[in-house]
């Protein structure tokens, strides 16, 4: 029997010529006790349907029912956890979720209450930390509050609207699994959105694809076959999970109209300008004890350490970095948060001093931050009152100074094509989506013409789908230039996409390379070709395995590859 029903919704927002069409005649069934996923494109109307189910808004034509009756308003039978953890600063832990209960269980006694408020707290894994303030916590503790303050309100549906997007990796895997673990002891009825592919196959009986809109429709829904519970690691061989994490994707690729580059790409030719030059010598360490470097050894980082003062001395988060990278190489690197991915790319950029060992680019020390340098990082830092070509503009400027402004112009003009802007290089970034912010990022990055390109987490604030849209740009635009590239990211299939080499890093502190993998898939590759490899989920089976084994914080292994050529 369906304990929640969407029959015939249609939801738009404004009016006249503003009027935007959110939803258009929806229909959708949840059996009680099942979890359902429901994936699609950020502007779909994900959050629209889940405020409808919710009763936070009605919707315009057609209706949402609950056990039959009609859904008018906000309910404790109906639990939401929101992306955005809307905890109360002033509250503990147990306050926060407290609040919840003594509003739904007013009549029941203090001493019945407060046991509820214990019960749900040591659930999620937060009885230790019970009186500290939301301030005091992580992001993925503060989400931890929010789903024990939504299942202490004992709710007989749990709607969850993209709950973990905002957090990292690893983090993002143990609330997975915590979820699962708890849906699998409570039994509760839950409908989870996200853009999460592996999420959803790994939480949910049934995934259901919503198109992007306007005018947003379901697609055909995805059963999902495993018993629970499900490990990421085992689920990884399974050939039914290949099948079906392939359908999902490809279904999600081909409906989402494809806005890449190549469909905006406008027939530029790029000027036969050369950058500006800085020179420096090469640091001491690397004369001592490096061999003078070829295209073999353009990058080359030798007993990199970092360490940083503390009152009980000095901590050290990297130790020992040693990697030589060939000319045109692109390497991704990756590992658990606070190991020290970001330390090594800042002081690969020159924006963090080294403290020991050092950094050869082309045969020159990097000491201070330079234009031979470009650096994305996850939000772009565009000056918002500027243009997408004035922002681009500002480096081009100063690193082919010497060139006629209209060659400059060109150069602006040829990487915002590339990235797909070409109609919107005339908007400020102050009216440009994150996606396309970062767009501007990336071709701010390569119309320097860098020697080395840093990217930090690049695409880690936006939504899978657009992500894989942005890594296709990025591929087809370094695939132009065969800039040497280093890539921060937590993204395994991210990592094996854009690769060479990936980098595996051990946890910190005193964090060094424990692991470098080949990536012998041919290029140019888009996701597509990535799924269809036969080597892909080997790949991605070593990745998975050497993050697993560090994810409880096991020490640093030797890294007996780290200086591989």
């Amino acid at each position: 029997m369906a304990i929640l029903e969407i029959k015939s919704v249609s939801k738009s927002y404004g009016s006249g010529v503003e009027r935007t069409d959110v939803l258009k005649n929806i229909s959708l069934s949840v059996k009680e006790g099942e979890f359902v996923a429901i994936v699609g494109f950020s502007g779909s109307g994900k959050t629209t349907l889940i405020n409808l189910m919710a009763g936070l808004i009605e919707p315009d034509s057609g209706q949402v029912l609950f056990r039959g009756k009609p859904v008018t308003e906000p309910g404790p039978e109906r639990g939401v956890v929101f992306q955005s953890y809307s905890l109360l600063p002033w509250l503990s832990v147990a306050g926060n979720v407290a609040l919840a209960v003594d509003s739904v269980f007013s009549d029941r006694k203090s001493s019945e209450r407060s046991d509820r408020v214990n019960k749900y707290v040591q659930m999620v894994g937060l009885d230790h930390a019970a009186d500290r303030k939301p301030a005091e916590l992580s992001g993925g503790m503060r989400q931890r509050v929010a789903v024990a303050r939504a299942l202490a309100m004992e709710p007989e549906v749990l709607l969850l609207d993209e709950p973990l997007s905002a957090l990292d990796a690893l983090t993002r895997a143990k609330l997975q699994t915590e979820i699962e673990a708890i849906w699998s002891r409570e039994r509760k009825t839950v409908v989870l959105i996200t853009n999460d592919v592996d999420e959803a196959i790994l939480l949910a009986d049934r995934i259901v694809p919503l198109n992007p809109g306007p005018g947003a429709t379901f697609g055909p829904e995805f059963v999902v076959p495993f018993e629970r519970l499900r490990d990421r690691m085992s689920i990884n061989a399974n050939p039914a999970y290949k099948r079906l994490r392939a359908g999902i994707t490809q279904y999600l690729m081909d409906v989402g109209v494809k806005r890449a580059a190549a469909a905006q790409e406008e027939k530029r030719t790029l000027p036969n300008v050369v950058p500006a030059t800085f020179d420096s010598g090469p640091p001491k360490v690397y004369r001592e004890a490096a061999a003078s470097p070829t295209e073999n050894r353009y990058v080359e980082f030798y007993e990199v350490s970092k360490a940083y003062p503390t009152p009980k001395g000095p901590l050290t988060v990297v130790e020992g970095f040693n990697l030589l990278m060939r000319k045109g190489e692109f390497i991704s690197l990756i590992g658990h948060s606070g190991c020290g991915k970001s330390t090594v790319l800042s002081m690969a950029a020159g924006l963090n001093e080294i403290s020991g060992g050092g950094i050869v680019l082309d045969s020159k020390e990097v000491t201070t931050a330079g234009p031979d340098r470009a650096v994305v990082f996850q939000a772009p830092s565009l000056f918002p009152w500027l243009t997408a070509r004035e922002n681009v503009a500002i480096g081009v400027d100063r690193v082919f100074a010497h060139a006629s402004r209209a060659e400059r112009s060109e150069i602006v003009a040829y990487y915002l094509a590339r990235v797909g802007l070409s109609d919107a290089m005339d908007k400020p970034a102050s009216e440009l989506s994150n996606g396309m912010k970062q767009r501007v990022g990336i071709a701010r990055a390569f119309a320097l013409s860098p020697k080395l390109l840093l990217l930090d987490e690049p695409f880690g604030m936006l939504d899978s789908l657009t992500r894989w849209e942005l890594q296709e740009v990025l591929m087809d635009v370094w695939s132009r230039t065969k800039v040497t590239a280093i890539c921060v990211t937590h993204d395994v299939d991210e990592a094996i996409l854009l690769a060479d080499r990936v980098v595996m890093m051990t946890n910190g502190p005193n964090a060094r390379i424990g692991r470098v993998m080949d990536v012998d898939i041919p290029r140019p590759r888009t996701r597509r070709v990535l799924l269809e490899h036969p080597r892909y989920y080997e790949f991605r089976q070593e990745l998975l395995s050497f993050l697993d084994e560090f994810e409880h914080g096991a020490a640093g292994r030797t890294a007996a590859q780290s200086a591989a050529a």
